[in-house]
């Protein structure tokens, strides 16, 4: 089996995260260490296009829902961050738009920075934890 880089798997992770839950997919070829896109929204079809493609041998790649980092580490933050605002917040979320007015909150009590490291880091302990229960060998 090939070894991974983190960063082009953490880059196919943000490439899925992007995007609604399933508009966009990623998989990865544990055969070869080819990462391949799929996104509804922009047309992109290389798992489709892959004439070899052995599925005992590929992984999806996550969404953050999957890994618990959507809107559950959103009202963790909270409510170690703001939580006189946590009922506020979490009207918010029942609105499209719930992100951007988030982080304007975020923005207006200085905590926006400290807000994309929480992320940061999380996306990061998920995505290894990840790598560990699939398996997966990283190099560097």
């Amino acid at each position: 089996m090939a070894k991974f880089m983190f960063s082009e798997i953490e880059s196919a992770f943000m490439y899925v995260a992007s995007a609604m839950y399933g508009m966009n997919s990623a998989v990865l070829r544990k055969d070869t260490g080819k990462i391949l896109y799929r996104s509804d929204m922009a047309g992109i079809d290389e798992i489709e296009d892959e004439d070899d493609l052995d599925w005992d041998l590929c992984i999806e790649i996550p969404h953050k829902n999957d890994l618990g980092l959507g809107r559950n580490l959103v009202f963790e933050f909270v409510e170690e961050y703001l939580p006189d605002d946590y009922e506020r917040i979490r009207q918010m979320f029942r609105r499209s738009g719930a992100y951007s007015s988030y982080k304007d909150l975020l923005e207006r009590r200085g905590l926006l920075e400290k807000w994309y490291d929480t992320e940061k880091s999380r996306e990061e302990r998920a995505l290894r934890k990840w790598y560990k229960e699939n398996e997966i060998e990283l190099d560097g």
